[in-house]
């Protein structure tokens, strides 16, 4: 075996890979993933990381989230031949890292983990502020409406969308994916005071999925089509009829879930 591919060998043997979970408010990014001549999550963070560890860092997040979508739950991981544990990286990193993103969790994982490929379900929450005035507190992490929303008529048409369907009325231009289907295990629309928040649990999303899901219950919930067109959308697989993209300062990654197996039961719709 020739010394230089020993070297690289031994080299690569001592690698660690190292998870982390983190919470970040992505009003000021151009979203999680690295953008030419935009600033991004994943750029902010590995440029810190390379800081720390006097290296070039590739940071491996779970997927995209959109331009001013925020997390309580992303998920990613780096490799990387630094000896520091796992509490030393947390508290280095968010001595550098700005205020609206944060390293609530770090860890060290098996070989076989991969933050991307390993995640078996995402969980993403929308939130609507719905009433006459809006917040300045939220104004960042809500969108706000003033005109009032018939939650149940939003709850009837999110029955048409849990199981395992073609989502292709609901993918965003320039999405890539393979396959339009996907999987949504429970989809919840809950209303306390002045606040809506519509959550979704699936296997997976398309490209800007969530959000123009959420834009076609506000069309319901207007009351511009009947709960019943939920279903006519989807099945026209043509997303022109269906809603608009609801704003991204609404939405956020809450969980990724690894290692548990989907249900075999189709979840209960709300």
């Amino acid at each position: 075996m020739p010394a230089r591919f020993l070297c690289y060998r031994l080299r690569f043997l001592n690698m660690r890979k190292i998870k982390l979970l983190l919470e970040y408010e992505g009003t000021r990014y151009h979203g999680w993933q690295y953008q030419p001549r935009e600033l991004s999550i994943q750029e902010v963070i590995e440029a810190k990381l390379e800081k720390i560890t006097k290296k070039k860092t590739r940071l491996i997040g779970s997927g995209r989230t959109d331009s001013g979508v925020h997390a309580e739950g992303q998920v990613a991981h780096f490799m990387t031949a630094s000896t520091m544990k796992p509490r030393e990286f947390l508290k280095a990193l968010n001595s550098l890292l700005p205020h609206d993103i944060v390293v609530k969790k770090v860890e060290e994982a098996k070989p076989d983990f991969h933050a991307q490929k390993s995640a078996t379900r995402k969980t993403y929450r929308y939130t609507i502020l719905n009433r006459d005035y809006p917040s300045a507190l939220h104004c960042r992490m809500v969108h706000y409406m003033m005109t009032p929303l018939n939650v149940g008529a939003m709850r009837k048409a999110a029955r048409y969308l849990v199981g395992k369907k073609d989502f292709k009325s609901f993918q965003g231009s320039g999405c890539t994916a393979r396959t339009t289907v996907r999987q949504i295990f429970r989809l919840t629309i809950a209303k306390k005071d002045d606040f809506i928040t519509i959550t979704v649990d699936g296997s997976g999303f398309l490209k800007f999925m969530v959000r123009n899901i959420v834009g076609t219950l506000i069309e319901i919930g207007w009351g511009k089509w009947p709960p019943e067109q939920m279903q006519t959308i989807l099945k026209s697989k043509n997303r022109r009829i269906a809603g608009p993209t609801a704003p991204s300062r609404g939405l956020r990654l809450v969980k990724v879930v690894y290692g548990k197996k989907s249900p075999r039961k189709k979840a209960k719709s709300p």
